[in-house]
């Protein structure tokens, strides 16, 4: 039987990056390490997100209580009951795929019925800040193949910083992420100067309990549901308002539940998004199996670390090879 390791662990960033919630210049994030007495060890790494009410400590207190049903053996698919935060969820199903693909010899792709992981390409974030400073951020990483931007500052000043960075960078592809921070007011004039300067997609732009308006207005763009959708059994929530579901693990509670969101979304006609927090490559790694499949992908929480794990997933730019198996998986 596992023994179980809960530890909390702060990764600097390499500067400081803004949402329109706040400023965060460190990556907190817990890991959960399985070890079997003949030496395999499977580890799983997650993101407790105050968003949805979860913090470390208390991430930390759910997984030790149940610590004696982790330690006397546990399925996956028994994961849901045992841990409320999802966050949690996620860690100690990773792990578990991890230990089971260090026990069999057999990768987690394989597990999974997936085919084998190859290169991705990831967008890269640039954090709020002025027009001028976003602008000359995205010419900075002008050769990237793909920028998202965070937008929904409480300034007003969205389109113009749109058009700020799209005359540095006329032919770049680019996205946006506005977390949930425009107003229905607000939201029409704003998808409108997107599709002036050629936005490929828009994440959650309204507030998750406020988007009704997303099913009675023309999307001249696709729309993105990020804090509004979490897994399988909240799909309908966004049908007629979305048209593309960012699947991020910490949301889902794991790489199984992650799997049932991608076939669920599927079958409904979305397009996928494989989106991360800011987190390490041991968070990447499960989610990588997702990404294969999505037309959008979002991981490159690694690149805003001031340092990585190591072993890590190696980036040529925004370029993602497959995870090694040291690493996960």
């Amino acid at each position: 039987m596992p023994k179980l390791t809960i530890a909390h662990e702060t990764w600097p960033l390499a500067g400081s990056f803004a949402i329109s919630r706040g400023v965060k210049t460190t990556a907190e994030v817990l890991t959960v390490t399985l070890e079997e007495a003949n030496g395999a060890v499977g580890r799983g790494e997650c993101v407790p997100y105050a968003r949805y009410g979860e913090t470390v400590p208390g991430v930390m207190q759910s997984l030790e209580a149940a610590r004696s049903s982790i330690e006397a053996g546990v399925a996956r698919e028994d994961v849901p009951g045992l841990i409320e935060p999802y966050a949690g969820r996620n860690a100690l199903d990773c792990a578990l795929w991890d230990l089971e693909a260090k026990t069999s010899g057999t990768p987690v792709w394989e597990l999974a019925g997936l085919a084998a992981p190859g290169r991705l390409e990831s967008a890269y974030t640039l954090g709020i800040d002025t027009p001028e400073v976003m602008a000359e951020a995205a010419l900075k990483n002008a050769s990237r193949p793909l920028l998202k931007l965070k937008m929904g500052a409480a300034d007003g000043r969205d389109a113009e910083r749109l058009r700020a960075i799209r005359a540095a960078v006329p032919g770049m592809r680019l996205i946006i992420d506005a977390n949930e921070g425009w107003s229905p007011d607000a939201l029409p004039g704003l998808l409108e100067v997107c599709a002036e300067i050629d936005v490929a997609l828009v994440e959650q732009p309204l507030p998750a309990d406020d988007d009704r308006l997303l099913a009675k207005i023309g999307r001249p763009i696709p729309v993105c549901a990020d804090e509004s959708a979490h897994d399988a059994a909240g799909l309908d929530k966004v049908l007629g308002k979305y048209d593309v579901v960012n699947i991020k693990l910490d949301k889902t509670g794991g790489l199984t539940n992650a799997l049932h969101f991608a076939e669920a979304a599927s079958a409904e006609g979305l397009d996928l998004f494989t989106g991360c927090m800011v987190a390490t490559s041991l968070a990447m790694a499960p989610a990588m199996l997702v990404a294969g499949r999505s037309t959008f992908v979002d991981l490159d929480g690694p690149l805003l670390l001031a340092k990585d794990r190591d072993p890590a997933i190696r980036f040529e730019g925004s370029v993602m090879h497959p995870a090694p198996a040291a690493l996960w998986g």
